[in-house]
């Protein structure tokens, strides 16, 4: 198992303490869904290496998980796609960029099933133009609003922020964003200017991501609750 494997805990290891923080950040996501309309959310980080990719992996995990919610994965980062690769997904004819520049190809047709989990993965396609034409197509919104009826959540994992505008202008399109830190690491500065280039009212919150202070003192006293699988 190669190392991005073994941080897919959602997937990989769904009994251990570091799943069940995904399921926490479930657990808020439909604590929002109660008040909002919160079915598609975008994924991203001030800057790269910040952990966004794990976290959209785990958090699709986590909300297909024991659970009737159909899941859709989609690798909308068209710069360095990463989800397929890592869970080991073939390319198929069309992938996300194919379906937002034309619609000669269907939703059903190009996304890929997560063998064993509620998932279903839309990997990145081929961009054949400016990438900045895709997520300001008038295609993009009508995709998402197919994803929405097909699925209960569309998770998003998207480029950083500071570095292309890309998620900004997806960020118009989506129902709210998660901005993933990495701790100790994300300068300050960096995640400041990231969070001033959205709409204060799209951002549903932060994750901090890497923290390898022991948490609640779990190293010594929480050991026993995830020592089994359930």
């Amino acid at each position: 198992m190669n190392t991005f494997a073994t941080q897919l805990v959602s997937l990989t290891n769904p009994a251990s303490f570091a799943a069940e923080q995904y399921q926490n950040l479930r657990l808020k996501i439909e604590r929002l869904r109660q008040t909002r309309d919160l079915r598609v959310i975008a994924v991203t980080s001030p800057g790269a290496a910040d952990g966004k990719t794990v976290t959209s992996i785990n958090l699709a995990g986590a909300l297909a998980r024991g659970a009737a919610a159909r899941v859709l994965l989609v690798d909308a980062d068209l710069r360095r796609p990463q989800v397929a690769d890592h869970l080991h997904i073939p390319q198929g004819a069309a992938g996300f960029a194919d379906l937002v520049v034309s619609a000669r190809a269907s939703l059903g047709e190009a996304v890929r099933p997560l063998d064993g989990f509620n998932v279903d993965v839309l990997p990145a396609g081929v961009v054949a133009g400016p990438i900045h034409d895709v997520f300001r197509s008038a295609r993009l919104p009508q995709l998402l609003s197919e994803a929405r009826a097909r699925y209960d959540y569309v998770v998003l994992d998207t480029p950083p922020l500071v570095p292309v505008v890309d998620s900004v202008l997806l960020s118009r399109v989506v129902d709210g964003v998660l901005v993933v830190v990495a701790a100790n690491k994300t300068p300050r500065r960096l995640l400041e200017e990231g969070l001033n280039a959205l709409d204060s009212a799209k951002v549903l919150g932060l994750v901090f991501n890497s923290d390898v202070r022991p948490l609640y003192g779990y190293d010594n006293n929480y050991r026993r609750y995830f020592s089994r699988a359930h």
